[in-house]
């Protein structure tokens, strides 16, 4: 492999990673196919950009190629990257739970909106029910908290001294 190659192939996985990182998984996936298709796969770079791949392909929404990817790369000769295999294989495998709609936040797409429409939408999030409304707090009247001497708080200060003075005393 020329070092011309590698440079375009080093090139496409940092533009692979930096799509993948900004939310645009398509664009992770063709970058890192690119990438792969410069790489000689049982590389250690060539294994790390795969487990990219297999990662993206999920992301995506692709997967059973990111099944089969790590079905793959689980005999790949460099330990680290069969056993990330093995582990996003686990991950990828796992049944897909059902969320409820109460715990998703559905966000409007405010560029169809009109102006009148957005100040609409804006004033009726400000009176949601979500938003829980501070509580007052309730003050306590002084002149009605026993303020008397009980002798505890002597006692107290006694047991902490003398304790201290035993924990100083045992530590020589």
């Amino acid at each position: 492999m020329s070092s011309e190659s590698l440079e375009i192939a080093k090139q496409r996985y940092r533009n692979g990673k930096a799509a993948f990182e900004n939310g645009k998984y398509r664009q992770a996936v063709e970058e890192l196919k690119k990438a792969c298709a410069l790489l000689e796969r049982n590389t250690r770079l060539g294994g790390e950009v795969q487990i990219w791949l297999a990662t993206a392909y999920e992301a995506s929404g692709q997967n059973r190629e990111a099944i089969e990817l790590c079905e793959l790369l689980k005999r790949h000769p460099y330990p680290e990257t069969s056993k990330d295999a093995k582990r996003l294989q686990y991950i990828f495998k796992a049944p897909k739970l059902e969320r409820p709609k109460e715990w998703m936040t559905e966000i409007p797409d405010l560029a169809t909106l009109s102006d009148k429409s957005k100040i609409r939408v804006a004033a009726s999030r400000k009176k949601s029910p979500a938003v829980k409304e501070v509580e007052e707090v309730e003050f306590i009247d002084l002149s009605q908290v026993n303020t008397q001497d009980n002798r505890f708080i002597w006692l107290a200060l006694i047991v902490i001294a003398v304790t201290l003075g035993s924990l100083f005393w045992l530590s020589f």
